[in-house]
């Protein structure tokens, strides 16, 4: 049997290219790979623009599109298809993703819910490939103040230290803590680190006056809150 032909971005019917469908209904209504399509422009001689960005999307097929926030110019550029300038407008796009996401005004934005808190800082962890422990500061208003990285690593006693949180709590007179940690594997169930960390900070704050008010453990998308589970 013959090969089937690959059909071309050229031979799609007008209104399902990448390009003239983002014109007509948006960009939120295209897919992963018409999205890498559009950055791509072409294929090679075996893959259409839509395959190349499949093909590109599918390498690590157990992170998917989660794998293009840490591939490198050199792994792209390896790709049939993939030469360094389409490399680096790849990259250049995801790094400013990554920027935007983070560019969301913190400083007065109120929490009501722990659904507040992960609608802000779920781009910025979710895709980490470290644990990043970090505290909320929040005023009496439940307005953040600040947030701070308290520390990189697997979470454990001896690296979050009470200390490190309550001082800076202290410093910018904040009222309320909200605690904050990622999980790489992307599953948020807490372990018992997670908890005793947890009650330890908890106990911590009780004596000086700072609430804890919730601990938020961000995964890929979800996120769990131990106020919600009745965990603290």
């Amino acid at each position: 049997m013959g090969q089937v032909k690959k059909m071309s971005i050229k031979e799609m019917a007008l209104d399902e290219r990448p390009r003239e469908k983002m014109i007509l209904k948006g960009a939120k209504y295209l897919s992963n790979p018409e999205l890498l399509a559009i950055l791509l422009r072409s294929g090679n001689k075996d893959m259409s623009a839509i395959d190349l960005a499949n093909y590109i999307i599918n390498m690590d097929k157990s992170e998917g599109i989660r794998s293009l926030c840490n591939i490198t110019i050199e792994e792209l550029s390896k790709i049939k298809g993939i030469g360094n300038a389409k490399a680096c407008q790849i990259l250049a796009s995801i790094e400013l993703g990554k920027r935007i996401a983070k560019s969301i005004p913190r400083d007065k934005f109120k929490i009501n819910s722990p659904d507040d808190i992960a609608s802000v800082y779920m781009e910025e962890l979710r895709y980490l490939k470290k644990e990043v422990f970090k505290i909320v500061l929040l005023n009496t208003k439940n307005e953040i103040i600040s947030d701070i990285e308290i520390s990189v690593g697997s979470l454990n006693s001896s690296i979050v230290h009470p200390r490190e949180v309550f001082i800076e709590a202290i410093r910018r007179s904040a009222n309320k803590i909200i605690l904050m940690h990622n999980h790489p594997s992307g599953y948020v169930e807490p372990s018992k680190e997670d908890k005793n960390i947890t009650k330890r900070l908890v106990d911590g704050g009780k004596i000086l006056g700072i609430d804890i008010i919730d601990h938020i453990i961000i995964g890929d998308g979800i996120y769990f809150s131990f106020k919600e589970k009745a965990l603290m």
